[in-house]
């Protein structure tokens, strides 16, 4: 099936495996709690056990090098896209407060950017993500 949206986290290449996989799961919450149409319906299984709805829709993740991280942000901003960010000294955080206060002390321009996540009109996401690969 063809969605009108897409769904796609750009991960810094450079992080070990662990970081990639947390990093993405931060950016697919963050998209959701902001994007809410993004989840589907709960499952249940045969015997009635009901399990938590999931994205309904395909998640693309790619990879990518610090100077490509910033031109895909970059195209991002500029198609006044709204999407989350996670930024290296978050790793060294320890809550979603510290996070935040990160974050708001940092410049745009100055953000050290490891992942990005990205929801919108198909084609729009795609303009913004070309060029990159796939990780895998």
């Amino acid at each position: 099936m063809i969605y009108a949206t897409k769904t796609a986290i750009v991960l810094a290449t450079d992080l070990p495996t662990w970081q990639k996989v947390n990093v993405a799961a931060f950016l697919a919450g963050g998209l959701v709690q902001a994007f809410p149409e993004m989840a589907g319906e709960p499952y249940a299984d045969a015997e009635g056990r009901a399990y938590t709805a999931l994205i309904r829709e395909p998640v693309f993740v790619f990879g990518a090098e610090p100077d490509t991280m910033r031109r895909t942000y970059e195209r991002a901003v500029s198609r006044d896209l709204r999407f989350a960010i996670f930024t290296r000294p978050l790793f060294e955080t320890t809550h979603d407060a510290d996070n935040r206060a990160e974050v708001a002390a940092t410049p745009a321009a100055a953000l050290d950017l490891v992942g990005l996540g990205l929801h919108g009109e198909r084609k729009i996401v795609d303009k913004v993500i070309n060029g990159l690969k796939r990780l895998g």
